[in-house]
């Protein structure tokens, strides 16, 4: 069997193997006046389908406000990793203020972002860049800084000026880690924005968001309801994943020796 048949397989009976034991929990490893906390596959399937126009759209809502945040995050993190890029001293002057951003919970900063903003999309934006943001510019500046001192040295010999040994060496060197810094924003923006949506969300207007939703199953007692913007969660994020390896692989697959090459 070729190497691809067995990536599709593997998954496959992998998942398949998940449901069973699922299936076996709900039956016979929980007692039957709780079975309802665990709700069978076929239970949240059917809740899905019930339920899938409001889910749809609420994902569609979460969607749009982890594309915002995820897009200007790495559009400001890319400016903000040359400028750290530029000196030590820089670094070190800036570095703390940005894990003092990272390291602040989402439930803190959302009532902030309420206030200046207002609760719904501008909030789950803002609070989806703030959690894209610190992975992007950490990874990019490692990439800036960890240029080969050979070729380096190269340029400089051929005097080329600081600018083209930004863009022709140093920014080339360090797309793998910002593909890197991509993939990890990429699988935090969903859930950010998820979080957000929780926290700082709003139904006006129909824009409430995944988390919102989740907010009202839960109080409701919709387990199987609740599984399912779950799962739909988790299919945003294989999406958002999806795209950003795409994107790494066009960019990288030619020349970088992360990828096999599959030309010869």
């Amino acid at each position: 069997m070729s190497s691809k048949a067995l990536k599709v397989l593997l998954p496959a009976l992998t998942g398949a193997l998940l449901l069973a034991l699922w299936y076996a929990a709900h039956f016979f490893l929980i007692s039957e006046e709780r079975r309802f906390l665990l709700p069978p596959p076929g239970a949240v399937w059917h809740a899905f389908i019930k339920d899938a126009p409001l889910l749809l759209h609420a994902a569609w809502n979460t969607a749009q406000g982890a594309l915002l945040g995820f897009g200007l995050a790495v559009v400001i993190s890319f400016g903000f990793a040359l400028l750290l890029s530029l000196s030590p001293l820089v670094r070190a002057s800036l570095y703390p203020f940005l894990t003092a951003v990272q390291l602040t919970p989402l439930p803190i900063l959302a009532p902030i972002c309420v206030i200046w903003v207002g609760a719904g999309l501008a909030s789950v934006a803002v609070l989806t860049f703030a959690i894209a943001f610190f992975p992007l510019v950490v990874n990019t500046t490692q990439g800036l800084i960890s240029v080969d001192r050979n070729l380096l040295e190269l340029f400089q010999l051929y005097r080329a000026s600081r600018w083209q040994q930004l863009f022709l060496l140093r920014v080339p060197a360090a797309l793998p880690y910002f593909f890197t810094g991509l993939r990890i924003a990429a699988t935090l923006a969903p859930i950010g924005a998820v979080v957000a949506d929780m926290n700082a969300g709003s139904s006006a207007g129909d824009g409430g968001g995944l988390g919102f939703q989740a907010v009202i199953y839960s109080s409701q007692l919709k387990i199987p309801a609740l599984f399912a913007t779950a799962a739909l969660t988790c299919l945003l994020g294989f999406i958002f994943n999806a795209a950003i390896l795409t994107l790494a692989w066009l960019a990288l697959h030619h020349w970088h020796d992360s990828y096999e090459r599959t030309d010869h």
